[in-house]
């Protein structure tokens, strides 16, 4: 009976030899690590009126949602919400998922017929990859941002429904999609877009409504954009905008959507307040800019190979998975957290270290945390 233990306990081993091995490490609510591992951009998490909005929610409603949106889950947090999350984004409707997760496999599923096509790129995140998988739909992965790659993927399967998979910034690198190139060649064989805008959002495009935006492509009938809620705005949740015949398919057909417990109204209010605060945050958008462009110029000034980030995600390329996990350990032993992102987390074989930019950083400390990274360095 025991065999089955025995056979993961060996899979263990094989990733530790590797130097794959994972672990939790909770932190306390007084955490004094100074944070680019995070993705809280904005810093906004523990922004006051955003806490507030989520306290007098809880107040009013309780912990959970105690429901399913179509039971008894959906509340006037979740509707004002999706409102102006719809608006922010140029969109008709929004629909608010629990996670950006679950937003992106109910998408993808949602937008499936019999014979689709869906053509994604090869440095898309696990929900998009997954969603994918799990749609049962043909997928053809292309090389990482190349729009040559996918309108030969579309010209393959004439009159067959497709749809182009992309993220808008990437999470690993940081580097911004060609989106409206991609959108072009979609259009022109009648294929739809589908955008995860997760990084972008709050950081790019007017008011921060995103990079979708920022391209032009705000409430084309053929984009479709997802998010999560869990980054610029710094709370939990995700979400699915396009047209609103779209949205209503989601409602009455998404099994993420359907069969799981609604978003907890608190993090909803809270959320909302986030939004409105990110919609009036260029000064923010503009302190990021700076710091990752200090950044980027102090780690390449010391010899690190860096990205070209169009946002606020930076990668830092480490010699092997067990010099990168030394290197975050390294880094967090003097009290900065950064992010390890090692195979089969990467789209390559390479490992990063990946650090988040955050407004809500002090700046002093950002600029003491490169020094970290770059004495650190293996």
């Amino acid at each position: 009976m025991a065999d089955w233990l025995a056979a993961l306990d060996r899979r263990a081993e094989l990733r530790a030899k590797a130097g794959l091995t994972r672990r939790l490490r909770p932190r306390p609510a007084d955490d004094q690590m100074t944070d680019l591992a995070g993705n809280d951009y904005l810093g906004l998490a523990t922004h006051p009126e955003v806490t507030a909005a989520a306290t007098a929610a809880l107040s009013a409603y309780g912990l959970g949602a105690t429901g399913s949106r179509l039971v008894r889950g959906s509340t006037d947090a979740h509707r004002a919400l999706e409102e102006d999350l719809a608006r922010w984004l140029g969109t008709d409707s929004a629909l608010v998922f629990s996670s950006g997760y679950l937003a992106n496999l109910g998408a993808l599923r949602a937008l499936v017929q019999p014979r689709t096509l869906l053509v994604s790129d090869a440095h898309n995140h696990a929900s998009l990859i997954d969603g994918c998988r799990l749609s049962g739909a043909e997928t053809v992965v292309t090389p990482h941002a190349d729009v040559d790659a996918v309108a030969a993927a579309l010209a393959s399967a004439p009159g067959r429904p497709a749809v182009v998979v992309t993220e808008s910034i990437f999470s690993v690198d940081g580097d911004l999609a060609p989106l409206a190139r991609l959108h072009s060649v979609a259009r022109r064989d009648g294929a739809l877009l589908l955008v995860d805008d997760a990084h972008a959002l709050g950081l790019t495009g007017p008011a921060g409504a995103g990079a979708v935006a920022a391209s032009g492509l705000a409430g084309e009938p053929d984009v479709v954009v997802t998010a999560t809620l869990s980054k610029a705005l710094g709370g939990a949740g995700g979400v699915v905008a396009g047209p609103a015949e779209f949205v209503r398919h989601l409602i009455e057909t998404g099994r993420t959507f359907i069969f799981d417990t609604a978003l907890p109204p608190a993090v909803a209010a809270g959320v909302h307040a986030a939004l409105r605060l990110a919609q009036a945050s260029d000064d923010l958008r503009a302190e990021l800019s700076d710091r990752v462009a200090l950044a980027v110029g102090r780690l390449r000034a010391a010899g690190l190979t860096v990205s070209a980030p169009d946002a606020a995600v930076i990668s830092v390329t480490a010699p092997g998975p067990e010099a990168a996990t030394d290197w975050a350990a390294d880094c967090r032993d003097r009290g900065v957290a950064v992010g390890c992102f090692r195979p089969p987390s990467t789209p390559d074989s390479r490992s990063r270290l990946r650090l988040t930019v955050s407004a809500g950083v002090p700046r002093a400390a950002f600029e003491r945390a490169l020094d970290v990274i770059v004495d650190s360095a293996p």
